[in-house]
């Protein structure tokens, strides 16, 4: 099994580490066996990701100040999956710390080491404890000013039954040379989530191209120019093709002043897949006027709203 480990901005996507900064200054008039080889195997790494770590979760639960108990009866503050322990102990919340402290009886690993109990680092801090309860496992999160615990089971049944993403045909059209346009100092962004929290972030410029002859500009929420940008979009083709809150895309780094947008690498974030993930939306300055028929779809019958 992968880390649970995710990056608050990405949420356990695949990282395009796919050269794709790397491409010719010039956009391709069709794409080759090499380029059809390397989107292959970023599709299928980024399936298996999510059978491994989105597709596996099974709770996500708020925590009240205090005292929360939690294991599968029905009595309990957090109620777990059946699997769990009727009564595996207690998660207690003080400002923003949390503590566990397990049950007579449950044999637990909190961050790696047989434990009764310990404190948890959420998510945010790059280096969250990872608790181990049999086939679960949980970690807490902390979103704007919540504090809660996202919890994984290795034998989900939702993996299992994954049957893989839908794309649309791969399309040259769809691959553009952008250009980086910094600002000349960051600029607050604000980005909400499903959750319906808005957090600020700094974003240091933004990406301008032209899309089926209409001019388009997104802005970075993250990232850096040497290392590659992440997007958050959406478009048009929201309204019934692709989920309908928007779409994650990765880019490469800027090589003199350019970056490439491929837009058939866009994807669909967790939260089209799980109800417990808790994934940021476009910014207004990212909602495109002119449709993107490219990238993940969306099945309006399988996937979560």
């Amino acid at each position: 099994m992968r880390s649970l480990r995710f990056p608050v901005w990405v949420g356990g996507a695949v990282i395009l580490a796919l050269g794709m900064g790397a491409a010719a200054a010039q956009k391709p008039a069709a794409f080759d066996d090499g380029y059809r080889r390397q989107y292959d195997k970023w599709k299928a790494d980024l399936e298996q990701e999510r059978r491994e770590n989105w597709l596996m979760l099974a709770g996500l639960f708020w925590l009240k100040p205090g005292e929360n108990r939690f294991g599968s009866a029905s009595d309990n503050t957090l109620v777990f999956p059946a699997n769990a322990p009727g009564h595996a102990g207690a998660l207690t919340l003080a400002g923003r710390d949390v503590n566990v402290k397990f049950a007579p009886g449950v044999g637990a690993m909190v961050g790696g080491v047989a434990s009764a109990d310990g404190k948890l680092e959420p998510d945010i801090s790059g280096h969250p404890t990872v608790v181990e309860m049999g086939r679960l496992r949980f970690e807490v999160i902390q979103r704007g000013e919540r504090t809660g615990v996202r919890l994984w089971d290795l034998d989900r049944a939702e993996s299992k039954s994954y049957r893989g993403a839908t794309f649309f045909p791969l399309n040259p059209a769809y691959r553009v040379i952008a250009t980086w346009v910094p600002y000349d100092k960051p600029k607050t962004v604000r980005v909400p989530n499903v959750l319906g929290d808005v957090s600020e972030t700094q974003a240091l410029g933004e990406v301008r191209s032209t899309v089926d002859g209409k001019q388009i500009s997104l802005v970075a929420v993250s990232g850096q120019p040497d290392k590659g940008f992440f997007l958050i979009f959406s478009d048009p083709t929201r309204k019934s093709e692709t989920y309908p809150a928007g779409r994650f895309l990765e880019t490469g780094p800027v090589k003199d002043g350019k970056v490439v947008l491929d837009f058939n690498y866009a994807y669909n974030p967790p939260c089209a897949l799980t109800p417990y993930a808790t994934c940021p939306l476009p910014p207004e300055q990212n909602k495109l006027p002119v449709a993107v028929p490219a990238g993940e779809k969306y099945d309006r019958h399988q996937g979560h709203p």
